[in-house]
């Protein structure tokens, strides 16, 4: 035990010199994928290694291809940092080892994703009554609120698709946004949906779903329909009308379930929570909790607004997993069965950070979003192209091979990281302030960046 103790200990120095480095090391990785596996490949040992050197080794050879994500300069794919209580916490997780399947398993885990969950709701503005499962991320949410929805639906139907499945089932018609997320359409392509079942809706300038454009479709569909809105577009933050798509949906009575992957955090935010009112009609939510609450992947959260159908769809049953234990089955709420405490680190996040701290954490990143804004739309032939209402700044510059090349030019210099995309059929480039870390001194770094790189380009 000394020795693991040791390991242990000298292991939590090494992550402790890492995130020492955040604000020195270059935010992209200096190797290669074809560097990383040279020094990381090769056969498989015969015998076995000291575990002491297999994790020396192992922080060594890694090095080089790590990306500062937890860093305060890395705005790629609305990915927020860890805070230091949620970190501690998975470390915990981890060594505590706890299968959170069943309350049987593990009483420690099941009540702590009790509270966690109703924090959740108590935060988010989520019906109190509302059922709730912690999944790997957004894409198991929405495989989980779809599910349950498609159970519904055809409930309501008269089909039990628990029982009989798909074949010859009443259509489902899934209406969508022009501009939803992808897993929307991978979710409906596991669920057996297809994304034949998609009715596209269209957007405005801004990505959001037109609610004209909605009750046009929504008049010409008959049978089972799941409406799916969106609370903040993936490029510019953009919310979709939720309280007239709400109205909508239930005249028609549709289900409608908000992709919410980050964007629910606004409503924990006084000054911001205008931005999903409406968002408590839905009859479910997915969205992360690795995103802007800042908890180490792999987090998300599917919400129900009906406990029964969700429980029926995703509930499974066998003589070995009965108990007398009265707690809580994750099992019945989730796709997963044997999984780690998820709900831990949610828990230290939320009380770590109290309800103030998490607004606060999203005021914060909210501010130097708009300052990146501001100060970036000064250098020459920057457009910005939303409305920098969140935490998503989109932008561009002169042309598309302006845009491009600049782009890499600062990725490549390893002071800050962003992903390029595609907007009105022009490249543009995306900014997504979610991390705890970020200082305006960051913001400055990066915006210099870009200055130098424009320079770059134009000699």
């Amino acid at each position: 035990m000394s020795d693991e103790r040791e390991l242990l200990s000298r292991t939590a120095e090494l992550a402790a010199d890492f995130l020492d480095t955040l604000d020195k090391r270059p935010v992209w990785p200096l190797a290669s994928m074809e560097e990383l596996r040279h020094i990381l490949g090769g056969s498989l040992p015969d015998e076995p290694t000291d575990p002491a050197r297999v994790i020396e080794e192992l922080a060594q050879d890694v090095e080089p291809g790590i990306t500062a994500i937890p860093g305060g300069r890395y705005f790629g794919f609305v990915t927020g940092g860890t805070l230091p209580a949620a970190l501690a916490a998975d470390w915990l997780t981890s060594a505590w080892d706890q299968n959170a399947f069943l309350a049987v398993s593990s009483p420690a885990a099941a009540v702590i994703e009790e509270v966690a969950g109703e924090w959740l709701k108590e935060l988010l503005g989520v019906p109190a009554q509302a059922s709730f499962a912690f999944v790997t991320g957004c894409q198991m949410a929405h495989v989980t609120c779809l599910a349950t929805a498609r159970h519904a639906v055809l409930e309501r139907a008269g089909w039990d698709v628990a029982r009989d499945g798909l074949w010859s089932a009443p259509r489902i018609r899934v209406v969508a946004g022009a501009m939803r997320h992808v897993t929307i359409d991978r979710a409906l392509r596991l669920l057996g949906l297809g994304t034949g079942s998609l009715v596209e809706v269209a957007a405005d300038e801004h990505g959001r779903m037109r609610a004209d454009a909605l009750a046009e479709v929504l008049a010409e569909l008959k049978g089972p329909v799941i409406v799916c809105a969106q609370a903040g577009e993936v490029n510019t933050g953009a919310f979709d009308p939720l309280p007239e798509i709400a109205d909508l949906a239930q005249a028609g009575g549709s289900w409608l379930h908000i992709d919410c992957a980050f964007g629910i955090w606004a409503a924990a935010s006084p000054t911001l929570r205008h931005l999903v009112a409406g968002h408590e009609r839905a009859d479910s939510w997915a969205f992360d909790a690795h995103k802007w609450l800042n908890v180490p992947y792999d987090c998300g959260v599917a919400m129900c607004a009906h406990p029964v159908p969700h429980r029926t769809a995703m509930t499974m049953q066998a003589a070995y997993l009965k108990s007398k234990e009265t707690g809580r089955d994750g099992s019945d709420w989730g796709p997963d069965s044997s999984r780690r405490s998820r709900g831990v680190t949610v828990y230290a996040a939320l009380r770590s950070l109290g309800r103030r701290g998490v607004a606060d954490l999203v005021d914060q990143c909210c501010a130097r979003a708009q300052e990146f804004a501001a100060q970036i739309s000064k250098l020459p032939g920057c457009t910005i192209l939303n409305d920098v209402e969140i935490n998503q700044v989109l932008f561009r510059f002169a042309d598309d091979e302006t845009t491009n090349t600049v782009l890499s030019h600062v990725q490549a210099s390893g002071e800050a990281w962003m992903g390029s995309t595609t907007w009105d059929g022009r490249a543009a480039i995306r900014v997504s302030v979610s991390n705890w870390r970020t200082t305006e001194a960051d913001i400055e770094r990066t915006v210099a960046a870009f200055e130098r790189a424009l320079a770059a380009v134009a000699s």
